[in-house]
């Protein structure tokens, strides 16, 4: 599915900033009247119309996949502009204790300019307590995600089905998607590789196997998830 495409299957929850606010949407005045608690119709809509109506995750991600189309569109639109206004940092002027936190701010500048793609590796723990894990897009992610509420510690990354690979290891989903950097290559002898799109270079995940040329690999310890690794690779310019 293309960006166009996504953002306008995915165009109903755009007008619902949260997700409470679009469950309020499916609440019904007859609800609110036996139950006498928004609250309580919330949970009723939520969990007594499965199939109909949205779960948290699956609204986060078509949230996230509309709003990948929107800035898709915009940036075909304003790429003159965005090289060459200042640049700003979600990272810039945090407190950051945890590692991973702050080698994703080492790493924010290069990603906005280009000069890097890195792919995060993050195995955790969603909202439902469920075990995932998957590869992130960085770059791509600094470009349709305000970063602010991580760096801030107001939300945590996660990997997501929108995202380069994504795997719940409860029930067993797996997804892979390519990005505007990277090409998943997903049925190669040598296991799951990432094709940069600007210099066809590949990236090897294998914890195995170098990772590749021009790229590195960083394996952290972190008190806010399971396991993460960092890949960076290095676009060179000529």
């Amino acid at each position: 599915m293309d960006y166009s495409t996504a953002a306008r299957f995915h165009d109903s929850v755009m007008q619902f900033k949260y997700y409470e606010d679009y469950l309020d949407s499916k609440v019904t005045p007859m609800d609110l009247f036996y139950l006498k608690s928004r609250e309580l119709a919330r949970k009723l809509v939520e969990h007594g119309h499965k199939g109909t109506v949205l779960s948290r995750e699956e609204f986060e991600e078509k949230k996230a996949a509309a709003q990948a189309a929107q800035a898709a569109q915009a940036a075909k639109s304003n790429t003159f502009y965005s090289r060459n206004r200042p640049m700003t940092l979600a990272s810039a002027g945090k407190e950051l204790k945890d590692n991973f936190l702050k080698a994703l701010a080492e790493r924010e500048e290069a990603n906005r300019s280009g000069k890097m793609t890195s792919v995060i590796f993050i195995r955790d723990h969603n909202t439902l307590g469920q075990e995932v894990s998957g590869y992130i897009d960085y770059a791509h992610r600094l470009k349709t995600q305000d970063f602010e509420p991580y760096f801030s510690g107001k939300k945590r990354i996660m990997p997501g089905r929108s995202d380069l690979c994504y795997y719940n290891w409860k029930t067993q989903v797996s997804t892979s998607n390519s990005s505007p950097n990277f090409e998943v290559i997903y049925d190669d002898p040598n296991g799951l590789l990432f094709k940069n799109k600007r210099d066809k270079k590949i990236l090897n995940v294998d914890p195995l196997s170098g990772p590749g040329e021009d790229s590195n690999r960083t394996f952290l310890q972190s008190d806010l998830y399971i396991h993460v690794v960092i890949y960076d690779h290095n676009i060179r310019t000529v």
